[in-house]
C-alpha cells in the first residue's frame, strides 16, 4: 500500500494534479478488490462515479493503476479514465499530454493502460501514430506491435517495384516485429515473391526436434490421468510395455515450416492412445517465457520434472499459441516432456493427431536456444509425479 501511494503521488505531482495521491487511494484500492461473480461491484462502481469527477490532471495517476489490476477492475479504471476524458473534451479542457505520452512509452507499464492512453492521445493530436508506432516494431504489447508492423507493410507495398532492396528492407523490417500468423503469413508471401528465403520456424521458435515414445493406452480415455513409466522418469535407454506391445525411445523430426508435427503421419496413426514427446532446450541465462502450444488433442506438459499444465480436451480445433503457458527457464539445458493422447472417435474431423510447439516472450517474439535442439540420450531426468489439472 505504501508504493502504491507513493507511485501515485510521483505521477500526480509531474501530472499537476490537483488532489493528492491519498484522495484517490481509496477509490483505486475499491476498484481493486473487485472480484469475479459480482463480488465488490457496488463499491466499485461507487469508486468510479468518485473518480470521474476528478480533473484530467488525474488521468496519468489512473493509468498507473491499471498495474496489477484484474480484467474485472481494468474495466472499471478504464470507465473513470474515459468519463474524466470525455468531460475534458466537453469543457475543453486540455490534457496532461505530455505526461501521458511518457506513460505511453513506458514498456514496464500494464498493456492495457498504455494503449489506453495511447488512445487518448489520438483523439486530440493527429500527428501521435506517426511519431510513436513506427518505434514500437518491437514493443511487448502485441496491439502496439501490429500498428508498427502494419506501417512497415504499408511503405514496402508502397515501394516502387524498381526498388527492390529497399522493399526487401521494410519487408524484413515488418517481419522482425509480427508474431500474429495472418501478419507472418503476408509478410512472408511477399519475401518469397521477391525471391527471399524465410525461416519461420527460427521466427517463431518452433521446436521441431523430438524424441517420442508409445503408444499407450488410451482407450476409454483412461491415458490423461494414467502415469505411465515417462512421467516418472526420462531414460532413453529405456523398453516399456505399451498398448501394441514393447516400446522404445525413437527420434522424430518435422520440415513443416509452421513446426506442425502430425504424429500419425511420422509415427502411426494410432488411436486410443497415448504418445510422450521430449525435447532439449538450452538457455542462455535464467529467464522467464512462454511455452505456446497447438493440438487438437488432449496434453500435459512438463518442465525439468516439474509438471506445469494441460487440457483434457479433444477435437476442438487447432491454432497457432492456442494454449500458453508461463515458465522460468534455468540457465543451460531445461527438458521439456509432452503428453499427448488421442481418443477413439472414427469421424474424419477426429482423426489428427498433431502437435505445434514453441518457446517465446510474454510478447510473442521467440526466444532462440543456445544450440539447436539435440540428442538428448544423455539424460535421465526424475519427473515428479501428479500433473496439471
Amino acid at each position: 500500500m505504501r508504493r502504491q501511494v507513493l507511485m501515485l503521488t510521483l505521477l500526480s505531482a509531474a501530472a499537476g494534479a490537483n488532489l493528492s495521491a491519498a484522495d484517490l487511494t481509496p477509490h483505486v484500492t475499491a476498484i481493486k478488490a473487485v472480484g469475479a461473480e459480482g463480488a465488490g461491484n457496488e463499491a466499485a462502481g461507487a469508486a468510479v462515479r468518485e473518480l470521474s469527477k476528478e480533473p484530467a490532471s488525474s488521468l496519468p495517476a489512473l493509468l498507473a493503476a491499471f498495474d496489477g489490476a484484474s480484467p474485472h477492475a481494468a474495466n472499471y479504471l478504464r470507465g473513470a479514465v474515459e468519463a474524466i476524458a470525455d468531460r475534458a473534451a466537453a469543457q475543453k479542457q486540455a490534457l496532461p499530454l505530455k505526461d501521458i505520452e511518457a506513460f505511453v512509452l513506458d514498456r514496464a507499464r500494464d498493456p492495457r493502460a498504455r494503449r489506453l492512453g495511447y488512445e487518448l492521445l489520438l483523439n486530440v493530436d493527429a500527428d501521435v501514430e506517426g511519431r510513436i508506432i513506427p518505434g514500437m516494431l518491437l514493443d511487448p504489447s502485441p496491439d502496439f506491435r501490429r500498428d508498427a508492423v502494419e506501417r512497415f507493410v504499408k511503405a514496402a507495398k508502397e515501394t516502387p517495384e524498381a526498388n527492390k532492396s529497399e522493399a526487401v528492407a521494410l519487408w524484413k523490417q515488418a517481419l522482425s516485429g509480427a508474431t500474429d500468423a495472418d501478419q507472418v503469413k503476408s509478410i512472408a508471401t511477399e519475401l518469397k515473391k521477391l525471391g527471399e528465403k524465410v525461416d519461420l520456424v527460427g521466427h517463431f521458435g518452433f521446436l521441431t526436434q523430438w524424441k517420442i515414445v508409445g503408444p499407450f493406452d488410451n482407450r476409454g480415455l483412461i491415458g490423461f490421468a494414467k502415469s505411465y513409466p515417462p512421467e516418472e522418469k526420462l531414460d532413453f535407454a529405456a523398453k516399456y510395455e505399451g498398448q501394441t506391445g514393447e516400446v522404445a525411445w525413437s527420434d522424430v523430426k518435422t520440415e513443416d515450416e509452421f513446426g506442425l508435427l502430425d504424429i500419425a503421419k511420422a509415427v502411426s496413426p494410432y488411436k486410443g492412445a497415448v504418445m510422450y514427446l521430449a525435447a532439449d532446450f538450452v538457455s542462455d541465462k535464467d529467464r522467464a517465457v512462454e511455452f505456446r502450444l497447438g493440438t487438437p488433442n488432449a496434453w500435459k506438459v512438463w518442465l525439468n520434472g516439474e509438471p506445469l499444465f494441460g487440457r483434457d480436451e479433444y477435437h476442438r480445433g487447432m491454432a497457432i499459441d492456442q494454449y500458453r503457458v508461463k515458465v522460468a527457464l534455468r540457465q543451460g539445458p531445461n527438458q521439456i516432456l509432452i503428453k499427448l493422447c488421442q481418443n477413439e472417435q472414427t469421424e474424419d474431423w477426429a482423426q489428427r493427431y498433431q502437435l505445434q510447439f514453441r518457446v517465446c516472450e510474454s510478447s510473442g517474439i521467440a526466444v532462440a536456444p543456445v544450440v539447436a535442439a539435440r540428442d538428448i540420450n544423455r539424460t535421465t531426468v526424475t519427473v515428479q509425479a501428479g500433473g496439471a489439472e
